[in-house]
């Protein structure tokens, strides 16, 4: 058996049934015998791309993501959507053509392990035919315990060698999550026993380790509110106290309520400036709490009083087993008269002046239909600029599964791909790419990739001709921002000319056609909503805080 074999039996038999890649002649016959092992590929149109789509499937379904990409050149085009894979702690693995350290003066030379290394991913390599078994196996396995990428250098030299006889790789126990110290639980009790308005504030990592049922359940014994980071955004959704996400694209109510909060957890959230509205979210005086496993992470971005080193779901479940025992059952947010209020002003409830015209639709205007027009069970994958706020405010999205945000490296360009992911991840669900006309002009070449595959998803373009956030930010200081504006592009023909179908958008009836696409879904459906430029987002005032 050769060493590439070996690799995608290796990675096929530990359960990757799909992966996305493009083919070099240096990673040929690996994506070869991973598909020979059983898994399906996807070939995307540039490496970005396809990390970004084993980013999303990973975001989308649980399980790691597997990409593979050509030495060189094909390493560095992964390099942006590697690195917002690994600051999200996304577990995947990228299978890397490497230049074998004999080639001194190889065109692809390059420490790819140095460069991975940097964009906080972990770099593994194929020592030699003997150990990569083991090598491929150890870095499914990192990938996985650490949710972290792992860039996997497979040396061009060696894939086509014969693998010598050898024990095949040992397996791992399966690993529990830490319990956390009951000195830091007893701490948190403390905090909750003397709270009247407790909050709690979910992130990624509380999403990561499935504690809804745990922080939901403690929610009711202390009478606390439910919200979420961006990160974590569906966590607690159906919710009758959740709030939504806290932060920037937090809706009126919920910085009324979360402002009264005179206790506030966080579970797996850093609390960084986005989610504490640059530390004005939190009353000066509430007292705070953070849950984390990196203990490096408690008070880095936000004041905290209380710090606790655990998993999520195992904490949450500890501090309901502390205060059950010392009887503490509170009302706290919890009355009928929130609840109504809860649900009677969402995003979509708060009032707004229509800036629609003849030209172009109002942003929040077309988000609202399209909500109204799309199944419930959808995965909702966004990119990055002045849009961003729109689908996290008015698109419902089922749980945590459903909301993916590639932002946490704020690279435009990452979400259509990052939609197919979610589209091959989870086939059940309708995919929802919602991305602005400049990071769609960025990934285009990825639109052909959802069509020549038929995914049954829809791309929302908010097209305003313009890098929208740069327009709002400068523009009103008195600066021309001229080179931040283009000519209109027709989206709908780029559609048609790839092979989708395209509708282009200027008022909500003209989403009428999508009700017909529901009916089929036989491929990508995109959809050109001429956005009305004038409108500013309401999350950039907080946005531009930063600045």
């Amino acid at each position: 058996m050769r060493v590439s074999e070996v690799i995608g039996r290796t990675l096929a038999g530990r359960g990757v049934e799909v992966f996305f890649g493009l083919v070099g002649s240096g990673n040929f016959s690996v994506v070869e015998a991973l598909r020979a092992g059983g898994a399906r590929f996807y070939s995307s149109r540039h490496e970005c791309g396809a990390v970004s789509m084993a980013d999303g499937y990973a975001r989308a379904s649980g399980e790691v993501g597997v990409c593979s990409v050509h030495q060189g050149p094909g390493f560095t085009n992964a390099l942006t959507g590697l690195t917002e894979a690994a600051k999200n702690r996304t577990p995947l693995v990228l299978l890397a053509a490497d230049t074998p350290p004999s080639a001194l003066w190889s065109n692809f030379k390059l420490d790819q392990g140095a460069l991975a290394r940097t964009t906080g991913a972990i770099a593994e390599r194929v020592r030699g035919p003997e150990t990569a078994a083991e090598d491929a196996a150890r870095a499914l396995r990192r990938a996985r315990v650490e949710r972290r990428p792992v860039v996997l250098n497979i040396p061009i030299d060696l894939v086509e060698r014969d693998l010598p006889d050898g024990e095949a790789p040992r397996e791992r126990p399966e690993l529990r999550a830490p319990r956390p110290a009951e000195g830091s639980v007893a701490a948190v009790a403390d905090l909750l026993a003397a709270s009247e308005r407790p909050v709690i504030v979910a992130g990624r990592g509380a999403a990561l380790s499935g504690a809804r049922e745990a922080l939901e359940s403690l929610g009711e014994r202390v009478g606390a509110i439910l919200a979420t980071s961006a990160m974590g955004h569906g966590l607690f959704a159906g919710s009758p106290y959740a709030v939504g996400i806290a932060g920037g694209f937090a809706s009126p109510l919920a910085v009324e309520l979360l402002g009264q909060a005179d206790a506030v957890l966080a579970f797996g959230a850093s609390l960084n400036h986005w989610t504490a509205r640059h530390g004005r979210l939190f009353s000066s005086t509430a007292n705070i709490a953070q849950v984390d496993l990196d203990e490096e992470a408690i008070g880095a971005l936000h004041r905290a009083d209380v710090g606790v080193v655990g998993d999520a779901g195992a904490t949450a479940r500890a501090l309901a087993e502390e205060l059950e025992g010392r009887g503490v059952q509170k009302t706290g947010f919890r009355t009928r008269e929130v609840a109504r209020e809860i649900s009677a002003r969402r995003w979509r409830e708060e009032p707004y002046e229509d800036e629609g015209t003849a030209e172009f639709v109002d942003p929040r205007t077309f988000s609202i239909a399209l909500d109204d027009l799309l199944p419930a069970e959808r995965t909702v994958a966004t990119d990055s600029g002045h849009f961003l706020g729109y689908p996290a405010m008015y698109l419902e999205v089922p749980d945590h599964h459903g909301f993916v945000f590639p932002n946490a490296f704020q690279s435009v360009g990452l979400g259509l791909a990052c939609g197919i992911g979610a589209a091959v991840g989870r086939p059940e669900r309708l995919a929802v790419a919602a991305v602005g006309d400049g990071g769609a002009l960025m990934a285009l070449g990825e639109l052909e990739t959802a069509a020549r595959y038929r995914l049954p998803m829809v791309v929302a373009i908010y097209n305003d001709a313009a890098y929208g956030a740069e327009v709002h930010h400068f523009g009103p200081m008195g600066r021309s921002v001229d080179e931040a504006r283009f000519p209109e592009t027709d989206f709908a023909a780029l559609a048609r000319a790839a092979g989708a179908e395209g509708i282009t958008v200027r008022s909500p009836e003209d989403l009428a056609p999508v009700k017909e696409w529901l009916g089929r879904r036989d491929g990508p459906l995109v959809i050109d909503a001429k956005v009305n430029p004038d409108v500013r987002a309401e999350w950039l005032e907080e946005a531009f805080r930063a600045h």
